[in-house]
């Protein structure tokens, strides 16, 4: 059974999101199991996504509260 995006590391849903193309890549599909992989790739690279905007927000506010302010 998959496991739940929200539950996952990046790392996971990055390794996921390969899985998913090396799938399209490799396997012939029924147009159904094509909609199904898309939407689990989507869900998953919105969520690595996230998971980098959070990172992202982390590193400015740790940028801004360490930079001097010029007077």
């Amino acid at each position: 059974m998959a496991k739940k995006v929200q539950r996952m590391t990046y790392d996971e849903a990055a390794e996921a999101i390969d899985a998913v193309l090396a799938r399209f890549r490799d396997e012939r599909m029924s147009v159904d199991d094509m909609t199904a992989e898309v939407e689990r790739a989507t869900r998953l690279i919105a969520f690595c996504r996230e998971r980098l905007r959070g990172v992202e927000e982390q590193l400015d506010r740790i940028i801004a509260d360490n930079t001097p302010q010029e007077q």
